[in-house]
């Protein structure tokens, strides 16, 4: 990659982190929020959860945006949405505001820093030879952010409270205004995507094999959901430490960090659908080891290990996989529309663990839950003969 792609990729890596760092570190504010605000723990799962469908539901949109009119101004608004709806939250912990602010923050952080809108750019501005590498370094952007964000607010929390700490990740927020500047594109560019044919996303939408790797994703968006938003609850149901869940989130954006570059290196050796299916089924054995092993500090980790391994390492083989059966120049629009797909999973997690969690006192139904959606997802993208491949053209990387 030449120096203006790694610029992008750099910036696009560090958008990832605030976005996927914030969402992340967020599952330590769902207890104080609820003492706050009184709203109960399945109340709040459920207002999470509309926050990632509507997540979900803003992805097409905004990829759509992106291609056309470019993403620094996409970037920057979300930036300054994000800031003012995480203060709401600190400053007024009610029930209506908290509400609305949930779904209101976690849309204003995909305008910031969702799969759709920069891999969409990155895609055009990187050769087909360096995009696994270009999205390995970008979802490692993402687990940097977890690993930081994560035990940062967790101190914060501890020693500052947990209205400080917000506050705190919303002025972080807003250095998401400067990094857009590096996604300002040279005039022409954006027209350049005018001569798309005009039915080609309606005809991709009609086939089954892009519905399958749509729905993959979604599993993942499951998984991610409930380990986001609970896994600081499941570590104090399993009767340890609070503050073990700062750790945790830690080791897992560590692990992170490793997977997804390995992942994208590992794209110009193996095929995308047989890394999907070993990220998936590593992720099925994760969760029976867990529900057979003793609740020990130490067995508690070592999954996050593993499920920090399998995290975003399904990002680079999921995007190579839709750019090479439909090529990059819909791809932000496409990654849209599959991001939808990932924020009902996603959905879905985090309200059916609050309400498993609220109902039953235990997360082994979701548990359960899960390890047989990542089977389904192995299957979904176990690699197929004879099906057509479309590879991207040849382009040039941006200067």
């Amino acid at each position: 990659m030449n120096a203006a792609a790694w610029r992008l990729t750099l910036a696009a890596s560090v958008l990832m982190g605030l976005a996927m760092g914030g969402r992340s570190a967020f599952g330590l504010f769902v207890s104080p929020l609820n003492t706050a605000s009184g709203m109960g723990l399945a109340a709040i799962s459920f207002a999470l959860a509309l926050g990632q469908l509507g997540v979900g539901l803003a992805q097409p949109a905004i990829g759509a945006m992106a291609d056309r009119h470019g993403p620094a101004r996409v970037i920057v608004i979300g930036g300054l949405l994000l800031a003012a709806t995480i203060s709401a939250l600190a400053v007024w912990p009610i029930s209506a505001v908290l509400a609305l602010m949930l779904v209101a923050s976690a849309v204003a952080s995909s305008a910031v820093g969702s799969n759709g809108l920069l891999l969409g750019e990155v895609g055009r501005a990187v050769s087909p030879a360096r995009a696994g590498l270009a999205v390995g370094v970008i979802g490692a952007g993402g687990s940097a952010g977890q690993l930081v964000l994560g035990p940062v607010m967790q101190w914060a929390i501890d020693y500052r409270g947990w209205a400080v700490a917000l506050l705190a990740m919303a002025a972080l927020s807003l250095v998401a205004l400067p990094l857009s500047l590096v996604f300002r594109r040279k005039a022409g560019v954006a027209a350049s995507h005018a001569s798309a044919p005009a039915g080609s996303v309606r005809e991709v939408l009609r086939e089954w094999r892009f519905w399958r790797v749509a729905a993959s994703f979604g599993v993942c968006g499951f998984h991610i959901g409930f380990l986001g938003v609970h896994m600081p609850g499941v570590i104090e149901r399993c009767g340890l430490p609070p503050s073990l869940a700062g750790t945790w989130m830690a080791l897992a954006g560590a692990a992170n960090i490793a997977g997804s570059i390995v992942i994208g290196l590992a794209l110009k050796r193996y095929p995308a659908g047989a890394l999907l299916v070993g990220l998936y089924v590593t992720r099925a054995l994760g969760i029976a080891g867990l529900l057979v092993l003793p609740a020990t500090p130490q067995v508690m980790l070592g999954f996050g290990l593993l499920m920090g391994a399998s995290h975003m390492g399904t990002l680079p083989p999921t995007t190579q996989l839709i750019a090479r059966q439909h090529g990059v120049q819909r791809l932000g629009t496409l990654f849209g529309v599959v991001m939808l797909v990932h924020q009902i999973g996603s959905f879905a997690g985090i309200w059916l663990g609050g309400w498993a969690a609220e109902v039953t006192g235990s997360d082994q139904l979701l548990w359960c839950i899960d390890a047989a959606l990542a089977l389904g997802a192995a299957a979904l993208v176990w690699p197929r003969g004879g099906e057509a491949v479309k590879k991207p053209a040849m382009r040039p990387a941006r200067a």
